[in-house]
C-alpha cells in the first residue's frame, strides 16, 4: 500500500475537513477530536462534496438532504443515504509543527 502525502496535520483544524484529490480520487480528510479520517467526498445519495458538511464526533453530515456517514466505515446512519462511501487508510508522520497527513487510495479501502 502506498501513501501520499495530502496535507500538514496543522492544515485542517480539529473539526474541520480539506477537499483533496488522490491519484484522481476526491476524499475529505477529517480532522475530528484529534483524529484524522479519509472518507470519498462524495455523498452516496446526492453525488456532492461531504467536506462542506458539518462534523459531529465520528461522523460527517452532507450539507445537502442532511445524510450522515460514520467516518470510521463510510456507513450511513439512516436514509437519505443507504449506500455507504468508501473509506481510506490515514497516516500521521513527522514531529510538531511538521507533521503531516498521508492517504493510500491503493489496495484495500478501510471499509
Amino acid at each position: 500500500m502506498s501513501y501520499v502525502e495530502v496535507a500538514k496535520l496543522a492544515d485542517v483544524a480539529d473539526g474541520s475537513a480539506l477537499r483533496v484529490a488522490v491519484e484522481g480520487v476526491d476524499i475529505a480528510v477529517v480532522h475530528t477530536n484529534g483524529e484524522v479520517y479519509a472518507i470519498e467526498d462524495t455523498c452516496s445519495h446526492a453525488e456532492v462534496s461531504l467536506a462542506e458538511g458539518e462534523i459531529d464526533k465520528c461522523f460527517i453530515e452532507c450539507w445537502l438532504h442532511g445524510s450522515r456517514f460514520d467516518l470510521r466505515t463510510g456507513s450511513p446512519t439512516g436514509p437519505p443515504a443507504v449506500e455507504p462511501v468508501p473509506t481510506y487508510p490515514v497516516r500521521i508522520e513527522g514531529d510538531g509543527p511538521d507533521r503531516v497527513i498521508l492517504v493510500s487510495v491503493t489496495g484495500e479501502e478501510s471499509h
